[in-house]
């Protein structure tokens, strides 16, 4: 069974995670610069077979667009030209970095350890795949 993959773009670091080949866990993968996503993402296509990519939305409370969206809408619309046949969700990334942080708490992270902003990204990917593949099941 093909892979499930989570992006959570930023501006600087991109956070991926990854279901393992049954699609029931989710697991952070990686953070890598931003600039370099597409030429990871072909790296790891060609490697592994995934057939959905989740793409973190940005949302205020309100549910309008944040600021950073239009920054993330250009990354999905050259995604879409890099990888036309892969089916790409949009999910609300809301609180996600919130999450992370206090999931970085909850395991027992010193403060140096949660001052790490790749890790947040990488764990906010996590949590974004972890809520897809809840809501899938049920």
């Amino acid at each position: 069974m093909p892979r499930i993959l989570s992006i959570d773009y930023g501006q600087k670091r991109t956070g991926i995670a990854v279901t393992d080949e049954m699609q029931i866990i989710a697991s952070g993968l990686t953070t890598i610069p931003s600039a370099t996503a597409i030429a990871f993402l072909k790296d790891y296509f060609s490697k592994e077979k995934v057939e959905v990519v989740l793409i973190g939305e940005p949302k205020q409370m309100n549910g309008e667009p944040s600021e950073s969206a239009s920054i993330i809408k250009g990354f999905v619309t050259h995604f879409t030209n890099h990888f036309p046949d892969m089916k790409v969700i949009r999910v609300d990334e809301r609180f996600t970095s919130k999450m992370a942080f206090q999931t970085m708490i909850d395991s027992g992270l010193n403060k140096k350890q949660r001052q790490n902003k790749a890790l947040i990204d990488e764990i906010s990917a996590t949590i974004m795949l972890q809520d897809y593949l809840t809501r899938k099941i049920f």
